[in-house]
């Protein structure tokens, strides 16, 4: 039987993978379209060779964090992730907001669970990711900031700066915020009261 994609299942952003022959309802291709959304046929052998999205992060730098970048790849290989890296890959001046929406897109589009970006300070990439419908960036500096943002505020997307930590930090933030999960309970509703305020912006829009 054929799988039928309706617009409910098309994401806010990014690509959407389906199986060769996949019937998609016309309105899934009206959104599709007006969220520019990319979709995807491959062979079943091809879906089931990709690593789940649970299991696999995005990662992304621009020139002033391709080092830190390399030097954190084996730490989320070790934990036994699947690594989805989106550049740079040279030291060559690079725009961090091209960078950041690469990563967002992966993780709002549902192909990774969670997403990495390294700038020279973190901040540009985390304001530029959060304009991705589904993402909820959080700069960490530190343990702490990197737990509670797992654990209050559910992030999906986790930005370093290159120039405000030490190798060592950055390493220590990174385990932290993979190994943290949400808590939920009291703090669910207020992620959700997030995702509220997107959607009323995101319906204006689409008006």
């Amino acid at each position: 039987m054929k799988r039928v994609i309706t617009a409910v299942d098309v994401p806010g952003a990014g690509e959407l993978r389906v199986p060769t022959g996949t019937i998609i309802t016309p309105s899934a291709l009206e959104l599709a379209a007006a969220r520019g959304v990319r979709i995807v046929e491959l062979q079943e052998d091809q879906l089931s060779a990709l690593a789940p999205p649970e299991r696999t992060v995005a990662i992304g730098a621009d020139h002033g964090g391709v080092g830190l970048k390399a030097a954190l790849k084996p730490i989320v290989e070790s934990l036994g992730l699947e690594l989805r890296d989106v550049g740079v890959y040279d030291e060559k001046p690079a725009d961090y907001p091209d960078i950041a929406l690469k990563v967002a897109e992966l993780v709002s589009a549902g192909t990774a669970a969670r997403g990495v970006i390294i700038d020279g300070a973190g901040i540009g990439s985390s304001i530029a990711a959060n304009k991705v419908p589904g993402i909820r960036a959080a700069l960490c500096y530190d343990k702490a900031s990197a737990r509670n943002s797992r654990e209050h505020n559910d992030s999906n997307v986790l930005t370093l700066g290159a120039r405000l930590l030490t190798q060592t930090q950055a390493e220590e933030v990174l385990r932290t915020w993979l190994a943290t999960p949400f808590a939920g309970g009291r703090h669910q509703g207020r992620v959700q009261k997030i995702i509220d305020i997107e959607q009323r912006f995101l319906k204006k829009v689409s008006l």
